[in-house]
């Protein structure tokens, strides 16, 4: 614990009293701001454990499909499948803030027939398994970006949350307690020079 240089006067006292309310009312922010932001970091993150549960599910199921339409045409006969255009749908994103945090919301509403927009090209050797491949990744799309996104809401909430609970620890570990330490040594100060003042009177009198 330190403390400050100061000259102990009754001013400098009543003016770091005055700077110890305003940086104790800034702790009380910070840590408010904390325990927002954490709860923000909790939903985000049980939000993104559902998402990613979803996608993990039909990923699962888009390689079911890939192995049924592996053992139809072979793997070098799938890869001669011809590509679905890409998908079409318009990507919707709104925004909040959380206490100056962007987070944002993004869908990707694939339309009704799997999201294959234009009619896909024809494949010369088309089959049941083939198109219903293509169309299991194609949905795969939207949740990729959605996952994407909460990603980066994520981070971005753990940064600010970073920085908040480093000023807050700062102001909770080394600033006030280093003005607390000032302020008793000036009110210590203070007391012996009333007392010398009082010494010197008496004998004055005397």
């Amino acid at each position: 614990m330190s403390i400050r240089e100061a000259t102990p006067t009754h001013s400098a006292f009543l003016e770091l009293k005055e700077e110890r309310a305003g940086m104790q009312e800034g702790y009380r922010f910070l840590d408010e701001k904390r325990l927002i932001l954490a709860a923000e970091i909790l939903a985000a993150l049980a939000l993104y454990s559902r998402e990613l549960a979803v996608f993990k599910a039909d990923y699962a199921s888009a390689g079911q499909v890939l192995r049924g339409a592996v053992a139809r045409h072979g793997l070098e006969g799938l890869s001669l499948y011809p590509p679905v255009p890409a998908p079409e749908g318009e990507v919707q994103v709104t925004e909040r803030s959380v206490l100056g945090v962007r987070v944002q919301e993004t869908q990707w509403p694939l339309p009704p027939a799997a999201g294959l927009g234009p009619e896909a090209p024809e494949a010369i050797d088309r089959s049941p398994e083939g198109d219903a491949c293509r169309a299991a990744f194609v949905a795969l799309i939207p949740r990729c970006v959605r996952l994407a996104d909460l990603a980066s809401n994520l981070e971005r909430l753990r940064a600010e949350y970073a920085r908040t609970a480093r000023r807050a620890r700062a102001m909770e570990d080394v600033l006030l307690p280093e003005i607390d330490a000032t302020l008793s040594a000036i009110d210590t100060a203070l007391e012996e020079l009333e007392r010398e003042e009082a010494v010197r009177v008496r004998r004055a009198a005397g």
